[in-house]
């Protein structure tokens, strides 16, 4: 795997509605995108912050995975996101490391990206992600 850059950086956070002015006032980011994604129970918010995105993650179901997060966490940090090219390729000869995953597929994210997670166990407590825009 040779990751091309950082997607995103994943931001639980409570409420949008409270979050995004807060990146748009202080660090003066544009909201450029809020999307729902309801198979994965959130809703997120993008900045760009030059080749790097920040992805505000606000949790549409307390039992789903950002809800869960918030319960136990609060507010913070929730992954850190990875562009790659052929994602499944990649996946496969990362299980073939040894490395534990979430995901064993490729599916679909936000913005329409391919993504899969690599459990935080096998990644020194980071959540990990990684993301292939589609061809």
């Amino acid at each position: 795997m040779k990751p091309t850059h950082i997607e995103h950086i994943g931001i639980a956070v409570k409420s949008l509605d409270e979050a995004i002015p807060f990146y748009e006032k202080v660090f003066g980011l544009e909201c450029y995108a809020v999307e729902e994604v309801a198979d994965q129970k959130v809703k997120t918010a993008f900045f760009k912050v030059g080749q790097t995105k920040i992805e505000l993650l606000e949790s549409t179901d307390p039992e789903g995975p950002i809800g869960k997060f918030l319960e136990k966490k609060g507010e913070g940090i929730h992954h850190l996101a990875f562009a790659v090219d052929k994602l499944s390729e990649v996946l496969a000869e990362t299980a073939d490391k040894g490395v534990k995953l979430i995901d064993q597929t490729p599916r679909k994210g936000a913005e329409g990206l391919n993504i899969a997670f690599l459990h935080p166990k096998a990644t020194f407590g980071v959540l990990t992600e990684l993301c292939e825009h589609p061809e």
